[in-house]
């Protein structure tokens, strides 16, 4: 192992421009998670569909100050490509799971704290009289839903939260409270059934902010849990298509929204917390953090033949928990882990990462695109052998930028939590790199975290096809190594115009916590 010192501040990131800046941002940055392994896909309730680490931006001015300047935002997305209209029963989260985001703050690639949510789905058993017998309603809701756990209700969706600090199962946990009445429940909106049965979601969805006390800090934070209209823009079907689209398109920065966006009709599941970073971090001297985010099931389970009357009765779980999504830097396991070991990876810790070192050193995306184009092997592909440039801005960080302390080879998403926010309207979609090409000082971006305004598939291209060795030069100077130059690179400078003709600078989103915009409702 060996320490490095990661107090950059927002000069001396200027200062570094096109050398760490530049390589960092085009690192193996990826996309969105969406049914990305083999066994995910028959637990829709715990797939992880993104993970957003970033300091809040909610009222800072443009100098970084005010607002919530000083504390970080972590969003963890569950259950994605919810169509609106997905009733009768929709899209209540697993209450037999464990959703949690974990929080490295030495570099040991071990969670240092952790944020479990637990879910609760009450069936309250509305029933109307028909021919003199109260008979059970068959929807969630008997009329217009306008505040938490409304009357009209017929299932409510609560949540806890505890903290965990050390080892996620066997550290200290204490519960996150709501400040005022010290309750350890909260309260979740159900979902966007339509504007006859929640004319206000907007409204509604706000009264679910909560205000909390987490144990161990002093400093008051922000949970908020509920359905959200997906943030992530993306040619989904056409990427999978082995890239159907032609070259000059997804060549051509001009192009960049010439593409549809799979998912501007789909929502998703958001839970979001607001931590004082004061809170997150091993201590002042080291603000740099690293965050993953994983979902866990009992290891065993019994459906039996005769379900009792009540809500998820069918399915009775034992065991202990067994982790089944992971989640840092997101559509690593989507396009980088081989198949194989897509389910291995899920189950995984960043502590065990260089198990996967292989589909990092030696990427098949490249191969891949070289065949969607009917290329010759070569013809796209870098050459340089290690793919050392993937290596140290993937699992390392960035020295200067957002290196942990320590230095463990693992997956996951790194912070500088001392580097000011920049506000929503003058954030660069293209986060570090995009604000240093137009002379701007936003440095609050990606690779630094994610935002969800952050356009990460285009760099994710980028970098796949050579970008970081272009920058790197013949003079190795980003540290890459002599045989990461721009000769290794076929496709040359074109390499940096690569994208897939959606703009997620486009996307709509809110300006305050919790970041994601309303969702989309069944019925208008």
């Amino acid at each position: 192992m060996k320490t490095t010192d990661s107090t950059a501040s927002g000069r001396r990131l200027a200062a570094l421009c096109l050398g760490a800046c530049l390589g960092g941002y085009l690192s193996l940055a990826q996309a969105s998670s969406h049914r990305e392994a083999p066994f995910i896909t028959t637990q829709p309730k715990v797939d992880a569909a993104d993970f957003y680490m970033f300091n809040s931006y909610e009222g800072v001015a443009a100098d970084g100050k005010g607002g919530r300047a000083g504390f970080v935002t972590l969003i963890a997305n569950y259950l994605p490509l919810q169509d609106g209209y997905g009733g009768p029963n929709y899209f209540a989260l697993d209450p037999n799971a464990l959703y949690e985001i974990h929080i490295d703050n030495n570099g040991d690639a071990r969670e240092d704290i952790t944020f479990q949510f637990r879910f609760k789905n009450a069936l309250k058993g509305v029933a109307l009289p028909i021919n003199n017998k109260q008979v059970p309603i068959p929807i969630i809701q008997a009329g217009v839903v306008s505040s938490p756990n409304a009357a009209a209700l017929n299932l409510n969706e609560s949540f806890s939260v505890n903290i965990i600090r050390g080892d996620r199962r066997t550290g200290i946990s204490a519960a996150l409270t709501h400040v005022g009445n010290g309750s350890p429940v909260f309260d979740k909106p159900v979902d966007n059934i339509g504007s006859k049965t929640i004319p206000d979601y907007p409204g509604y969805a706000a009264q679910h902010v909560h205000e909390v006390n987490i144990p161990g800090c002093a400093i008051p934070g922000r949970v908020f849990v509920g359905q959200r209209k997906d943030p992530f823009a993306v040619n989904l079907g056409v990427i999978f298509d082995l890239v159907n689209a032609p070259l000059g398109v997804i060549t051509d920065p001009s192009l960049i929204n010439a593409g549809k966006d799979d998912l501007a009709d789909k929502n998703v599941t958001e839970l979001a917390i607001e931590v004082a970073a004061s809170c997150l971090v091993a201590d002042a001297t080291r603000p740099v953090i690293g965050g993953w985010t994983s979902a866990s099931l009992r290891q065993g389970q019994y459906l039996t033949p005769s379900p009792a009357r009540g809500q998820g009765t069918t399915l009775i779980p034992g065991g202990g928990w067994t982790q089944v999504s992971r989640l840092g830097m997101p559509l690593v396991n989507e396009v980088v882990i081989g198949l194989p070991d897509k389910d291995r990876f899920n189950s995984s810790s960043p502590k065990d990462d260089l198990q996967f070192a292989d589909y990092v050193t030696n990427p098949t995306l490249p191969a891949l695109i070289e065949v969607a184009f009917g290329q010759a092997a070569g013809a796209f592909a870098p050459s340089n052998a290690g793919r050392n440039d993937l290596v140290t801005t993937f699992l390392t960080g960035i020295q200067g930028v957002n290196q942990l302390g320590m230095i463990t080879p693992s997956e996951m998403q790194r912070l500088n939590t001392s580097i000011p926010a920049v506000p929503f309207a003058n954030q660069n979609r293209l986060g570090i790199v995009g604000s240093i090409l137009a002379g701007g000082s936003d440095f609050a971006g990606y690779p630094n975290g994610r935002r969800p305004k952050d356009d990460v598939v285009d760099i994710s291209l980028i970098a796949m096809m050579g970008g970081l060795c272009m920058a790197n030069g013949n003079a190795n100077a980003l540290g890459f190594g002599a045989s990461c130059k721009p000769a290794a690179v076929p496709l040359g400078g074109t390499a940096f115009n690569l994208h897939d003709a959606v703009d997620q600078a486009t996307r709509p989103l809110m300006p305050a916590f919790p970041y994601l915009d309303t969702p989309i409702p069944g019925a208008k």
